[in-house]
């Protein structure tokens, strides 16, 4: 195998448990976004965006629909003859084999990997965060410094300080203090956990940490303290463009809301930062002649003969005569009756809502939630109460 500088790892193995229904048959990396993307797309290309073109994807939780969907990595234009991206399940060995037990533990069972590529650099990400970054940028950054470990960083509002890693850094960036999630944070510098380390650094703390039986073997909790402890270089990158994580019902909907608006701050229409899917190949959408189509986006596949009002159809979504869907969020396959009222409600994949249904209601803030695969009919539901 070809030397690569440096050979990012991909964090996709959580559940993403507060996404509830969302993420019951699949993982959170998974999920459908804002009509043709996944959640792990905006991780990918930003690998792709920033010439990193071998990827290792570490996978756990339920990851059949993820594995199937990465595939050879080519929509991503990943499948390079010298890299390419990577699928890396928990695996048995002579002495055993075990799930990954942490963010570094998955690390750690994979030095193998890395080690193909004798990397000078190992960029280590989430596939559940949506941002648009140039990591190249990063890792000039990094290098300058001859840094041990650079973390990208963001402010966050101070009342939101306590459920992020905090710290602590001087004028030029360098890390002086680390507190995973504190009670009382004294900064609100926060970790987006996207890390870069030089190789040699990293491998060497991952063989000390997994000798550690009271280890977490957490980053964030066990790694970088300790080698803040130890005197490395660490430094603060710090990132000042749109980072979100979806990690509950109400930020997943009101980050897809937030692309219906046109001063939205994250653009998904930008050319220097695409992102890219492996969205199947459906026919152009169909909106028949009395369809009313308001403030909405609809994806290829879709067929639309009732109404939509500021919501958002992924692809192969079907709005039968005389339904009205508003405010909504309908994933891959979802199909909608005639009749059937659909207000602030995500719908599933390959769901049916039935014929008269109502689901959620205008005057409630309440998200309703229907997971993939379900049918849903109006004698199921009573007085348009939300089913969750």
């Amino acid at each position: 195998m070809r030397q690569q500088e440096c050979v990012a790892m991909l964090l996709a193995g959580g559940q993403g448990s507060r996404l509830g229904a969302l993420t019951k048959k699949i993982a959170k990396p998974a999920v459908a976004f804002g009509g043709k993307y996944r959640i792990i797309d905006f991780s990918l290309s930003n690998c792709t965006n920033s010439n990193i073109n071998t990827v290792g994807v570490l996978t756990q939780y339920k990851p059949l629909l993820l594995n199937s969907y990465i595939s050879t990595g080519a929509a991503w234009d990943l499948d390079d003859a010298y890299g390419g991206v990577f699928l890396l399940p928990p695996y048995a060995t002579e002495t055993g084999g075990q799930w990954y037990q942490g963010t570094a533990d998955a690390i750690f069972q994979n030095i193998d990997f890395i080690d193909n590529y004798a990397p000078q650099y190992v960029l280590v990400i989430s596939g559940d965060h949506l941002y648009k970054m140039d990591y190249s940028l990063m890792l000039d950054f990094h290098k300058k410094n001859d840094a041990d470990l650079t973390i990208s960083v963001m402010e966050v509002p101070w009342e939101d300080a306590s459920r992020f890693g905090i710290l602590t850094a001087d004028d030029t960036g360098r890390i002086s203090k680390f507190s995973e999630k504190p009670k009382n944070p004294d900064s609100n510098l926060a970790s987006m956990g996207i890390y870069i380390f030089s190789w040699p650094v990293l491998k060497e703390a991952l063989l000390k940490d997994s000798l550690n039986s009271s280890s977490d073997h957490d980053f964030g909790k066990n790694v970088i303290p300790m080698l803040l402890g130890e005197g490395k270089k660490l430094y603060a990158y710090t990132f000042t463009g749109y980072w979100k994580d979806v990690g509950t019902i109400d930020s997943y909907y009101n980050t897809n809301m937030e692309l219906l608006n046109p001063d939205s701050p994250f653009n998904i229409f930008e050319e220097n930062m695409r992102v890219f899917s492996n969205s199947n190949i459906y026919p152009p959408h169909y909106i028949g002649p009395d369809a009313v189509v308001e403030n909405s986006l609809v994806c290829n596949g879709c067929r639309v003969r009732g109404e939509i009002h500021h919501s958002i159809l992924s692809f192969d979504v079907h709005i039968e005569d005389g339904a009205r869907v508003t405010d909504s969020i309908l994933l891959p396959g979802a199909k909608i009756g005639k009749n059937a009222r659909i207000f602030r409600s995500i719908i599933g994949e390959q769901s049916v809502i039935g014929e008269d249904t109502v689901l959620g209601s205008p005057d409630s803030q309440e998200i309703t939630v229907i997971g993939d695969n379900e049918t849903i009919a109006a004698s199921q539901i009573k007085g348009g109460v939300s089913h969750e």
